[in-house]
C-alpha cells in the first residue's frame, strides 16, 4: 500500500476546492457590474445590517466594558490606571469593534445564507431559476455580497461607538474616573486612521462572510445532512478567514 496515496488525494482535493472557490469569487465579482436585482438588495440590507445591529450592539457594550475593566487591572500593577480611555477607544477601533463584529455577523448570517441557498440547492429551486433564464449568481450571490460590503462598516460604525461607550459607563460609574476628563482623553488620544482602519476591515470581513455562505450553500449536496454541513463549513471558513485576513490587514495598515 503506498503511503502517499492518501496524502496525494488530500492535496488534489484541496487544490480542486481552491480552484472552484476562485472561479465563484471571480464570477460574482465580475457579476456585479451586471444590472442589480434591487428588491432583493433591499431585503439583504435589513437581514444582513439592520437584523445584526441588537447582537453586534449588545456584545461591543459588554466588550468595552470588559476591557476598560482589565485596561485598569493591568494597568493598576505599574500606576498606569489613567490609560484606560486611550487603550479602550484604540483597541474598540482598530481591532475588537471590527473583529467581534465580523465573528457575530459571521454566525448569524454566513449561517442563514449557507442554509437558505443550500436548500435551494438540494431542492433543485437553482436548477429553475437556472430553466427560467435567471442567473443564479446574479440572483442569489451578488445581491448578498453588495450587501454584506456595505453594512458591515455601517455595522462596526455603530459598534464602536457602543463599545466606546460601555468603556466609559464601567470607567465612570464603578473605576471612578470623572466623566469629562474621561470623554476628553478619549477624543483626544483618537486620531481619523483607528476609525478608518476599522472600517476597511469591516468591509473585508462582510465579503468574506458573504463569499463563504454563498459558496458552502451554492455547493452543498446529500439533502438535509449537505445542508447542516454546509452551514456548518459556512460558519467555520468564514470565522477563520476573518481572524487571518485581519492580521494581514492590520500588517498592511500599521506598516512602519
Amino acid at each position: 500500500m503506498n503511503i502517499f496515496a492518501p496524502i496525494g488525494r488530500a492535496v488534489l482535493a484541496l487544490l480542486a476546492e481552491i480552484g472552484r472557490l476562485t472561479l465563484f469569487l471571480f464570477t460574482s465579482v465580475m457579476s456585479c457590474f451586471r444590472p442589480i436585482y434591487g428588491y432583493q438588495l433591499v431585503h439583504q440590507f435589513l437581514r444582513i445590517g439592520y437584523f445584526s445591529l441588537p447582537v453586534v450592539g449588545l456584545t461591543a457594550f459588554f466588550t468595552g466594558g470588559a476591557l476598560a475593566l482589565q485596561i485598569y487591572l493591568g494597568g493598576n500593577r505599574y500606576g498606569a490606571e489613567a490609560i484606560v480611555p486611550q487603550i479602550v477607544v484604540l483597541g474598540i477601533t482598530r481591532e475588537l469593534g471590527p473583529v467581534i463584529a465580523g465573528l457575530m455577523v459571521a454566525g448569524r448570517v454566513a449561517a442563514a445564507i449557507a442554509a437558505e441557498i443550500g436548500t435551494m440547492r438540494v431542492t433543485e429551486q437553482i436548477d429553475a431559476l437556472t430553466t427560467l433564464a435567471t442567473n443564479p449568481i446574479r440572483y442569489l450571490v451578488v445581491p448578498r455580497l453588495i450587501a454584506a460590503v456595505v453594512s458591515m462598516p455601517i455595522l462596526v460604525a455603530v459598534g464602536d461607538s457602543i463599545g466606546v461607550f460601555g468603556g466609559y459607563v464601567v470607567a465612570t460609574q464603578s473605576l471612578g474616573f470623572s466623566s469629562g476628563i474621561y470623554l476628553k482623553n478619549t477624543v483626544d488620544f483618537m486620531t481619523h486612521q483607528d476609525v478608518v482602519s476599522g472600517l476597511y476591515k469591516a468591509a473585508a470581513f462582510g465579503f468574506i462572510i458573504a463569499l463563504m455562505g454563498c459558496y458552502n450553500g451554492f455547493h452543498s449536496k446529500g439533502g438535509a445532512q449537505g445542508v447542516g454541513a454546509a452551514t456548518t463549513n459556512a460558519v467555520v471558513s468564514s470565522s477563520i478567514l476573518i481572524l487571518a485576513a485581519n492580521y494581514l490587514l492590520t500588517s498592511i495598515l500599521f506598516a512602519k
